[in-house]
């Protein structure tokens, strides 16, 4: 069966605060939809991942998924209504057009969604037209009565219900096509409207909301807290120039210009590969040969920011974060320092983490060895990464 995911981020979520709507806002040195993206991308079950934005929210998502732009998995974004509703509407309106089976749908607010809680879910879809994720209350009730405290409230079977929501995707589209112009207030009242019975899954307090600006502090204490792990990859990558005629010199995704590009079966991005070979050093798994094997004929010529965004599709997978990227570039020419923070900005967005976390530097032999001579370039990565602990 094919599992499809829809990431609601189509609100202004005013009660945040910030110069901009709280989904693009920074957690842990990415935009807070971006935790959502990647931990949805991140699961061997979803086929499809999709986001419903704001109009005027265009360029704001282009930033947020920066390296993802090709990613076979991430559909283009689609266009959100006036509520909530009619914007999960016509998101699944747009999956519609190559139908899933079942679909998650999940607020963009909520970063802290663990790949346990979809299996979950998805398990309870065999049993039932749909399934939320809830918490049961144990605080005791009270009714404000202008401003006085008042019992009478049960909390006994009452649930504080998160997302994700999974549903059977012809079920919940034709839910709520019935309630187009009703104010429900999520997707399993939809459900609950058409007769569809929905399932209880329990949650977890970590899987909150993004509402209030404290959330935003809150969030970064939970991230470090969650990724306790911390380790430290190291790469390094070497090329030589190339005679092929016309052959680019890219590094550090960028092409430079230079009379003679790198020779290599992909696009020979030393920097690059030094990275992707650093992360994939600090999650014990491997090296980029192993991964794109220079056999393969898949990978000629092929930009190396593919391979970097697969080392950061598995940080993701574990669920991961990319802390702090050190490159270090060594050849005699060409000059780097006018490039490095153009490099900066390129890598930060194939990583889809802010620039502060990359470092690029670069530094010659004193004409020793074979970057002295000229006759290819080097590089050296480290990488800080951080693990669920």
């Amino acid at each position: 069966m094919t599992t499809a995911a829809l990431i609601v981020a189509a609100g202004r979520g005013t009660r945040a605060g910030g110069e901009k709507p709280k989904q693009y806002q920074m957690l842990g040195g990415k935009p807070l939809l971006r935790h959502s993206i990647d931990a949805l991308l991140g699961h061997a079950a979803i086929a499809r991942v999709a986001v419903v934005i704001h109009p005027d929210d265009s360029a704001a998502y282009a930033e947020a998924v920066k390296g993802l732009e090709n990613h076979p998995r991430l559909a283009s974004a689609c266009l959100g209504g006036a509520a909530r509703q009619d914007s999960v509407r016509l998101g699944l309106e747009t999956l519609a057009h190559d139908p899933p089976a079942e679909v998650l749908i999940h607020d963009a607010a909520r970063p802290f969604l663990q790949h346990i809680y979809i299996d979950r879910l998805l398990t309870m879809l065999k049993q039932a037209p749909g399934a939320v994720l809830g918490i049961p209350v144990v605080d005791t009730l009270k009714r404000d009565d202008t401003g006085y405290a008042r019992s009478g409230v049960e909390r006994q079977g009452l649930w504080r219900v998160q997302t994700p929501q999974a549903f059977r995707f012809g079920d919940i589209l034709t839910a709520h096509r019935q309630s187009a112009g009703l104010a429900l207030t999520d997707d399993a009242a939809v459900a609950e409207r058409a007769g569809l019975p929905v399932r209880l899954v329990p949650g977890a307090e970590e899987n909150f909301k993004v509402t209030e600006p404290e959330d935003f502090a809150r969030a970064e204490r939970q991230l470090l807290l969650q990724l306790a792990d911390i380790r430290t990859g190291q790469g390094f990558d070497v090329h030589a120039f190339s005679d092929e005629p016309g052959r680019k010199l890219t590094i550090g995704g960028l092409v430079i210009p230079h009379d003679r590009g790198l020779a290599g079966h992909s696009d020979a991005d030393v920097a690059l590969h030094a990275l992707t070979d650093a992360i994939l050093g600090a999650l014990g798994d491997g090296d980029i040969g192993q991964h794109f094997p220079p056999s393969d004929a898949r990978w000629k010529n092929a930009d190396s920011a593919a391979f970097l965004q697969h080392a950061m599709t598995l940080l993701a997978a574990r669920g991961g974060m990319l802390a702090h990227a050190d490159i270090t570039i060594v050849c005699e020419a060409p000059k780097i320092g006018p490039h490095r923070d153009a490099m900066r900005a390129r890598i930060a967005g194939i990583a889809g983490i802010t620039i502060d976390r990359i470092s690029v530097k670069a530094t010659t032999t004193e004409q020793l060895g074979f970057t002295g001579r000229r006759e290819g370039i080097a590089a050296q990565a480290v990488a800080t990464v951080r693990l669920p602990g």
